[in-house]
């Protein structure tokens, strides 16, 4: 008897069809890679979960492809994210309204079953993605070139799958995590809380949109649910049980202080969330990475649980891709986990400190945490517990020749407007995304080299020289600063040139010609290799 032949050797399997997995397998197969999906769940999860992004994300979207879809189904912020406390005084005030540093709006609100629904659609248009629901995966094998996966239907019949490289975006509980050996840090943070999602009968104007209500005997948030929608959140008091908590009548009871009542409000989903803090040491072994709830959770006060995720589908999937092509080596994958964990620890760390301030119970500390937050004038930068700035960890990133990295590398570019023959258009919808470098036109006259271009042909990068309105040697396809961002900005730091990555994080700057292409060699030397990246020049 014939032996069953073996399913085709895949690019990726994803495992998880949520919006990490989603944004991965439409990344993966934009850029031309064949991808597999396996999704326990027969039918999509049509509550809500997530409700935020920031303007990050938007640009990630924008990247993907989906971003006047998105903006469709999202509220954005027109005001301040504001914290009071019992008595109704502001002890914060935090703007969210206008357009953030990547030109999109600071905040935006959303109800993810609509947000999934465009992701998912954009994935399945793409021709290398193939889906399949209702597969569980309950085995895999590591082989030299390959991961063989095994997942079972409801009938109980068993399926086998093969990739090259299988992606656990399968959530907090993650199989695939399951099977790597990588230890979990966890801080003990844990509180319960009672999450009530609601759609008014009528519409509202909401103002502030987003606040927190910071009542020792009841600390609660409201806040957009997405368009139509509010979300009420209710910490669990000592004494009381998640059961008791957790009933349609006790969330009636919770919102009737609010004036909410089944008169003028359906309740689509009451929840008990336990918030907690901790991630994976490694994202990576082997084959086998994780992305989203499966490599970490956090607290929601800051508003970064899903926004982490989708930042690390951004971060991997260009470095996967490049690995895929044979571009770069399979070590460079190892940067995913030592950038992404550092940014999430930073995530987790800001909001258990919000955490902190807001889930206090005893009057006396609320008192006294009022009257300093008060005093501040409720202004975030002296209310809040101080933080460092976001920055990736190392990995691939420019390098002083003494090893050090310089303090701008790392951190989030912005986006900015630009006119490029006759049409006027943020930074990314010109270029097309991917590496970017950015240089002074009219600073930078000597032509790149034939191993440079090469690099940058390589990799898909589009130089892009820019040139303000006002210079008269501007040539006729220049890319016109249109905002003024970038080049106040280089000329401030007296740098020629920047190169930024395609996740919009800096690799790293140059002060003149010798230095940039001191930079492209120390970028291709890290992406071919990813062993120490070569000293190259940083200017200061």
């Amino acid at each position: 008897m014939t032996p069953p032949a073996e399913p085709p050797v895949r690019d990726v399997a994803v495992v998880g069809f949520g919006p990490v997995g989603q944004l991965l397998s439409l990344l993966l197969a934009r850029a031309g890679h064949d991808v597999v999906v396996l999704e326990r769940w027969p039918e999509p999860y049509d509550l809500p979960r997530a409700v935020h992004f920031d303007h990050e994300i938007g640009r990630i979207f924008q990247a993907a492809g989906i971003g006047e879809s998105v903006r469709a189904v999202t509220d954005p912020v027109p005001d301040h994210y504001e914290w009071r406390n019992r008595d109704g005084a502001p002890l914060v005030r935090i703007d969210w309204s206008g357009t953030g540093p990547s030109g999109w709006p600071t905040a935006s609100f959303f109800s993810q079953p609509e947000l999934e629904s465009v992701l998912s659609a954009a994935a399945l248009l793409e021709d290398g993605v193939t889906l399949h629901r209702g597969h569980q995966v309950v085995d895999l094998t590591e082989a030299d070139d390959h991961v063989r996966l095994t997942t079972r239907t409801q009938d109980g019949t068993e399926h086998a799958f093969r990739a090259r490289y299988v992606i656990g975006a399968d959530g907090a509980n993650s199989f695939v995590r399951s099977r790597m050996r990588s230890s979990v840090t966890d801080l003990g943070f844990f509180y319960d809380w009672l999450i009530v999602d609601t759609i008014p009968a009528e519409q509202e104007t909401w103002s502030p949109m987003n606040w927190q209500l910071c009542d020792p005997a009841r600390p609660t948030t409201v806040v957009s649910g997405g368009p139509g929608r509010r979300r009420w959140e209710f910490l669990r008091l000592p004494g009381e049980s998640v059961e008791d908590l957790n009933t349609p009548e006790r969330a009636w009871e919770l919102l009737a202080p609010w004036g909410r009542t089944p008169d003028n409000t359906g309740i689509e989903r009451h929840v008990v969330y336990t918030f907690q803090a901790r991630w994976v040491e490694q994202w990576r072994e082997g084959r086998l990475l994780l992305a989203g709830d499966a490599a970490h959770q956090m607290p929601p006060f800051a508003g970064q649980g899903m926004c982490s995720g989708l930042r690390d589908a951004m971060n991997l999937a260009w470095k996967l891709s490049l690995v895929l092509r044979g571009v770069s080596a399979p070590e460079l994958l190892d940067s995913y986990t030592s950038e992404r964990s550092e940014h999430v620890q930073h995530a987790i760390g800001m909001s258990m400190a919000l955490g902190q301030v807001i889930c206090v119970l005893d009057p006396r500390q609320a008192a006294d945490r009022d009257a300093r937050m008060i005093a501040t004038g409720a202004d975030p930068a002296l209310a809040l517990p101080a933080m460092p700035p976001p920055v990736l960890g190392d990995g691939v990133l420019q390098r002083r020749p003494d090893g050090t990295r310089s303090p701008a590398v790392g951190h989030l570019t912005p986006q900015y407007r630009l006119t490029h023959r006759g049409r006027t258009a943020l930074l990314d919808d010109l270029t097309g995304g991917g590496f970017t470098v950015l240089t002074d036109g009219a600073r930078h006259r000597t032509p790149l080299d034939d191993a440079d271009r090469q690099l940058l042909d390589t990799l898909g990068a589009t130089l892009v020289p820019l040139y303000s309105a006002d210079d008269a040697d501007a040539p006729d396809d220049a890319f016109l600063d249109t905002d003024g961002g970038y080049l106040a900005h280089l000329r401030e730091r007296h740098h020629l040139a920047a190169v930024v990555r395609p996740d919009f994080y800096l690799f790293g700057a140059a002060g003149d010609a010798a230095e940039l292409h001191r930079l492209l060699g120390q970028l291709r030397d890290g992406l071919h290799h990813h062993a120490p990246l070569a000293a190259a020049a940083v200017p200061r």
